[in-house]
């Protein structure tokens, strides 16, 4: 038997257990329930398998965005690729089509380079091949056989004319091989002391060029010269021949004449020209046509020749003349360059970083 004290504690408990149900809202338990509840803890579990789920999918969307990321990766790497070519870097040329375009290509190496001193100045008629033809005595001119630019051979007949004293008619001939400047007589004239005819031998011509009083002391009789034709792109070779020793008043320059060859008639009178004197000569370990050198994007640069592809080379140069330049870094002796044509180069890789803007 129970206690009193005993029972008491137990219907307390009792009562506060029905509370505590009572309070929730709910019965206790009964085996009925249990089994609903387990089952509400299967559709629990259930449920609870979907945040699995979730992370599996967040796994998978967590992997796609990872692939994301890698294909974004390939495309970032194909970006900078694509970066190379567009800064123009090089350009392909079959040597067929080289060949067509006039590019040529040497190999880079030593050379003497000369240090000149560039003056400017004008060709002018050598004074000592030409000619100013007069009759010998005075008369009539009858007849006159040449003109202005013929060219005529010494002993040629350029007109007669009848003497005033002996009324014989004699011929007025070409002293020199050459071309005619000027003709001034007609038939009818009367000829006396005034020259008819100026003839000019231009197989070699004379340039003058101007010096100024900070190189005088520099310049020598006998200093090679290399000559260009603002004009034409003519050059030529010669030596100073002459100083004259007296300075012009307005520009206190003094005049260095040098006889130039001009065996095929391209130079002519009044051209203006330039004229680097050789003062000295150095030889240098690598050097590259000065014609070769171009500016690309700023920097100083020549094309290397790699199979079909000619790349652009960045080079630091030293001391050049009119033909050669020296190179201090960029380029090795035995590599292979463009020496001529190379602005075709140049406009080729242009016209492709331009398209592949596009």
């Amino acid at each position: 038997m129970l206690s009193k004290r005993s029972f008491i504690i137990i219907l307390l408990l009792v009562l506060a257990g029905g509370g505590y149900y009572f309070m929730r809202g709910s019965a206790p338990s009964t085996p009925a329930a249990e089994s609903h509840g387990a089952e509400d803890g299967h559709g629990h579990e259930e449920k609870a398998e979907k945040p699995g789920h979730d992370e599996g999918g967040k796994e998978e969307a967590g992997h796609k965005e990872e692939g994301h990321k890698e294909e974004g990766h390939k495309e970032e790497g194909h970006a900078e690729g694509e970066g190379k070519e567009e800064h123009g870097e090089g350009t392909a040329l079959s040597k067929e089509s080289a060949e067509a375009a006039g590019v040529k290509t040497e190999e880079a190496g030593s050379s003497n380079i000369n240090e000149t001193i560039k003056l400017t100045g004008r060709t002018t008629l050598n004074q000592n091949t030409t000619a100013q033809v007069k009759a010998r005595f005075p008369g009539i001119v009858r007849e006159v056989k040449k003109g202005p630019g013929e060219m005529v051979a010494s002993g040629d007949v350029l007109a007669t004319v009848e003497s005033n004293e002996s009324l014989q008619v004699y011929p007025v001939k070409s002293p020199i091989n050459g071309v005619i400047l000027t003709r001034s007589t007609n038939v009818g004239d009367v000829a006396g002391d005034a020259p008819m005819f100026t003839i000019t031998d231009t197989s070699d011509i004379w340039a003058e060029f101007h010096v100024f009083p900070r190189d005088i002391d520099r310049i020598k009789v006998g200093q090679k010269v290399l000559i260009t034709s603002f004009e034409g792109g003519h050059t030529g070779e010669a030596v100073i021949s002459t100083l004259l020793p007296i300075a012009e008043s307005s520009s206190q320059t003094v005049i260095a004449r040098v006889t130039l060859p001009n065996p095929e008639g391209l130079w002519r009178a009044g051209m203006t020209v330039r004229g680097d004197v050789v003062i000295a000569e150095r030889q240098v370990p690598v050097a590259v046509k000065t014609a070769a050198i171009q500016r690309m994007e700023g920097k100083i640069a020549v094309f290397v020749e790699e199979g079909e592809r000619y790349e652009t080379r960045p080079i630091r140069t030293g001391i050049s003349d009119s033909t050669w330049t020296e190179v201090l870094e960029g380029l090795k002796a035995g590599e292979r360059y463009v020496s001529e044509r190379s602005f075709q180069i140049k406009a080729d890789i242009g016209k492709a970083g331009a398209a592949h803007e596009h």
